[in-house]
């Protein structure tokens, strides 16, 4: 028996962003290890005899060690056919999707990659652009938590850029991100946290980056979150409040 084992992507959390090519290989996986912030009602794609193992890692909680990840998909894919490791978001952004392709194919698995929406991109379920050719040139995806535990230092080079700032796995980190700012002169950077980004629950706060701590305690927003930080935060806001502005303008003209 051939085995095959996929590396899926589950998208930022609303089922109707799951690829289709995703919900073809989920309604004939054998066996499916799925990850923490995988929405339940993917779950229920997979058929009734499916094996479904939770593998997750839950931030600052309870998780399981890459290594046993590693074991288990060894383990299945001896006895099982089709193989699926889900994650949520995209594997290869800030996933350790990779490292499971490596530990695969080094015991001869074939793997195949199927690409999830990344997690940032709900952001625009929140009128929030991660680009506008107007005030960002590009964007710097960071995380907020290395895996020494420190914040990325390439955040003191992307806050020089002109560019959107998105930082994962930050909100333990919010003062010394808010603290980074500040000291490179740039604390009324507007920023944006979202909390549950395209699910029914989501979340968000808008306001200075150097408020990023008293914004989130305030609002009681906690993870899972991403930060996103730049002019594109309230470009819709300025621009609609300008849409508003001129049309009653254009009103009181008529009048």
């Amino acid at each position: 028996m051939r085995s095959k084992l996929y590396l899926i992507g589950s998208g930022p959390g609303d089922p109707d962003l799951l690829t289709i090519k995703a919900y073809k290989i989920l309604e004939k996986a054998d066996v499916l290890l799925f990850d923490h912030l995988v929405n339940p009602e993917i779950l229920t794609i997979v058929p009734e005899n499916c094996v479904k193992v939770y593998v997750g890692k839950e931030p600052y909680a309870n998780f399981t060690p890459q290594e046993s990840i590693h074991s288990l998909i060894e383990q299945y894919c001896r006895t099982y056919k089709c193989v699926v490791r889900l994650k949520g978001g995209d594997p290869y952004i800030f996933g350790r999707g990779f490292e499971e392709l490596l530990f695969a194919e080094e015991l001869g698995i074939e793997v195949e990659y199927i690409p999830g929406i990344s997690s940032m991109q709900g952001a625009g379920f929140h009128n929030i652009p991660l680009t506008h050719r107007d005030v960002s040139d590009g964007i710097w995806a960071l995380t907020g938590t290395k895996k020494d535990g420190r914040l990325s230092s390439d955040l003191q080079l992307a806050i020089q850029s002109n560019s959107t700032v998105v930082i994962y796995m930050g909100m333990k980190k919010l003062d010394e991100i808010a603290r980074t700012y500040v000291m490179c002169g740039k604390g009324d950077t507007p920023a944006a946290i979202i909390q549950c980004a395209t699910l029914p629950g989501q979340r968000e706060v808008v306001c200075e980056v150097a408020d990023l701590l008293n914004a989130s305690r305030d609002s009681g927003l906690s993870h899972p979150a991403i930060i996103v930080i730049g002019e594109v935060v309230r470009l819709y806001a300025s621009n609609r409040n300008s849409f508003i502005l001129n049309d009653q303008l254009a009103k009181m003209k008529r009048n």
